[in-house]
């Protein structure tokens, strides 16, 4: 059992975040024409779509903003923002279950949009639906990791969490000691989480690394009339 442990959280997410970055380079430098989002809006738009797109993108957006800052956040900062384990904890239930909440709402509209409207079916390719099912699965065992987290919220557990995060950040031996005694529920989610990282440069997923950013600072357009 300490084996498994050591593959798949010591060394698994070494090779998923490592395949992510280098095969998002690879398909970029030679595969181009793939990298985008494969939108299908204009083969069926309408409110359902722009209603899933929008509350699945917002809900997973940050959701992955406070994974992150929950998760790699040092445990020292705490006291210096006003939180405890256990307030943290709760925060991260009451913002996780209700980001979580809305971006399975929009993923369900959007996935039933693809598997029943005949054109939009018709243009999708199996690895389309493959990671629609897979962020399904991903979204469905967060939201139930809450009733877990319930059960203890002295937020030991989400510091064994965090530590293991860390760990794998700052490349700390062994990480997957961290992980001793936290529910199997958990251990769960993290796996299918680093199989969306492995499996990202692979499907659609890559448009994120195109966000606009720069758009946000872009100067004002000057737009004149036309003399008549």
């Amino acid at each position: 059992m300490k084996e498994l442990d050591m593959l798949l959280f010591d060394l698994y997410p070494y090779v998923a975040i490592v395949v992510f970055l280098l095969g998002s380079l690879l398909r970029f430098e030679f595969s181009q024409y793939s990298w985008r989002s494969s939108s299908s809006q204009l083969l069926r738009g309408g409110a359902s779509f722009r209603w899933g797109s929008n509350l699945f993108h917002v809900g997973i957006i940050f959701l992955l903003i406070g994974h992150a800052i929950g998760l790699l956040m040092p445990h020292e900062l705490y006291p210096y923002l006003g939180l405890t384990a256990h307030s943290k904890q709760l925060m991260a239930m009451i913002t996780g279950g209700s980001l979580g909440s809305i971006a399975l709402v929009g993923l369900l509209m959007l996935l039933y949009r693809r598997l029943f409207d005949a054109r939009v079916r018709a243009q999708s390719q199996k690895r389309d639906l493959f990671i629609l099912v897979l962020l399904l699965i991903q979204l469905l065992l967060g939201l139930a990791t809450l009733p877990v987290s319930a059960q203890h919220l002295d937020g030991a557990e989400m510091l064994q969490l965090a530590d293991w995060a860390q760990s794998i950040v700052t490349l700390r031996a062994h990480p997957s000691a961290s992980l001793a005694g936290v529910d199997a529920l958990f251990k769960v989610h993290i796996l299918v989480g680093m199989t969306i990282v492995l499996v990202f440069p692979f499907t659609r997923l890559v448009h994120i690394w195109s966000v606009p950013l720069a758009y946000l600072a872009r100067p004002y357009q000057i737009v004149r009339r036309r003399p008549s």
